[in-house]
């Protein structure tokens, strides 16, 4: 099950350099270059995303006692899937210089006017993204509390489960020993009836022994 894990890690690890590559092209590219650029990134952005699903479902398959560890590892790559959307969200409004003046041109009053516009624009998105930025990392927190939650309420389940097998066995235990209790006690009983018996039979031979002797003792003096 971690092998699958790893293969998934390494998968993105590649990925996310490619993105982070073409992510930092995107301000230097203008018009349909900068359109294509920009589907690239979100197809990767996209792969990316069903590569850290794939991940948290291994991890979901991996034993309680070794999950730490790669619970830790799920939640750096979901904090640097997050920076990597962050950046992405700038690129795509942001402009380097030289694509800046060749947009803005030296048109005196005018260049400036628009690039002022453009900064405030610029502004405005940013603090937009801010927003959702947030709005993600709270959606993240409560997601990840919720597998937290998740993993304790396996782990307590599971332990109930122990638990309920011990009882089980206690019990299986009780009615052996109560059975083998009730076995000895019948043995006792029938060595007792036994012991009893042969007292008896004892008793009864010493009688007969004693009886018999007198009356030989008996007859012989008389015949005298």
């Amino acid at each position: 099950m971690s092998s699958d894990f790893e293969s998934y890690e390494q998968d993105f690890a590649v990925l996310t350099a490619e993105i982070t590559g073409r992510i930092g092209k995107v301000p230097k590219l203008v018009g349909d270059e900068k359109k294509q650029m920009v589907a690239n990134v979100e197809k990767q952005l996209e792969e990316a995303r069903e590569l850290l699903e794939q991940m948290e479902l291994e991890v979901r398959e991996i034993p309680p006692q070794s999950r730490g560890m790669y619970s830790s590892r799920m939640r750096s790559y979901t904090q640097e899937m997050g920076k990597l959307e962050a950046d992405f969200k700038r690129s795509r409004i942001a402009y380097s210089d030289e694509v800046r003046n060749e947009l803005l041109g030296d048109d005196g009053n005018s260049s400036e006017n628009q690039l002022i516009k453009l900064r405030e624009e610029r502004a405005h998105l940013l603090d937009n993204t801010e927003r959702l930025e947030r709005s993600s990392r709270r959606l993240e927190a409560g997601y990840q509390i919720a597998v937290e939650t998740e993993q304790i309420g396996q782990e307590m389940l599971e332990n109930l489960s122990h638990d309920r097998e011990k009882i089980q066995r206690a019990r299986e235990r009780l009615r052996e020993t109560d059975a083998n209790l009730g076995k000895s006690s019948r043995v006792l009983t029938g060595m007792l009836r036994r012991i009893i018996q042969n007292r008896i039979l004892i008793v009864v031979l010493a009688v007969v022994i004693i009886f018999t002797t007198m009356m030989a003792i008996f007859f012989s003096v008389r015949g005298r």
